[in-house]
């Protein structure tokens, strides 16, 4: 029996080391609208070299997610992401990606490509990365309300269905049971990891 459990704690660690770019994952709830912030603003270039700013997207539900091609679990959400995005474009949302990584746009735009990523993905730099806090660790999302204020922010892989809810919140979309995204890998990695 202790080895089985051995077995199981070693399981777990191996799968936390290759799916982690973070060493921990941050579960922060919607905040209350007087305890948040203003979203930093920013002007990034978009993979057609033309400049995006933070501030045109105010009066929509934002997530802002920095992520890199290298990153494991940036890999998993980008799929819920495009997801979300085609389920709540019309009801004024978006997702914007900041791609962190050194070779800019020459690793970027096949992997975006590639994966068929629907939404708008921004190329970072040190400068955007500072006026977050210093992003040390991918993924970090914020969730930015329609004033463009940060309602939630996430260090490392969180749970798909995490997202959904804030997202369902801050759009004011009563979320059903059946309306509920069933738990994947991710989730289910998300929650040995909190343990």
């Amino acid at each position: 029996m202790k080895i089985l459990k051995s077995l199981v704690i070693i399981a777990v660690a191996a799968l936390a080391f290759l799916f982690s770019c973070s060493s921990s994952a941050t579960v922060g709830a919607v905040r209350p609208v007087k305890e948040r912030k203003p979203a930093p603003d920013f002007t990034l270039k978009d993979a057609s070299g033309a400049s995006v700013k933070l501030s045109d997207y105010r009066g929509k539900v934002v997530l802002l997610n920095f992520w890199a091609t290298w990153c494991g679990p940036c890999k998993m959400e980008i799929p819920w992401f495009i997801e979300f995005q085609q389920q709540f474009k019309d009801r004024g949302f978006t997702v914007l990606g900041v791609a962190m990584d050194d070779d800019g746009w020459q690793s970027v735009k096949p992997y975006v490509a590639e994966r068929r990523v629907n939404y708008r993905v921004l190329l970072g730099d040190d400068t955007v990365s500072t006026r977050y806090g210093g992003v040390d660790s991918l993924p970090t999302t914020f969730v930015i309300d329609q004033e463009g204020r940060i309602a939630s922010a996430h260090v490392g892989l969180i749970g798909k269905n995490e997202y959904l809810g804030e997202i369902q919140t801050l759009l004011g979309i009563k979320q059903t049971e059946s309306a509920r995204v069933l738990p994947g890998a991710a989730d289910v990695y998300a929650a040995s990891a909190n343990q």
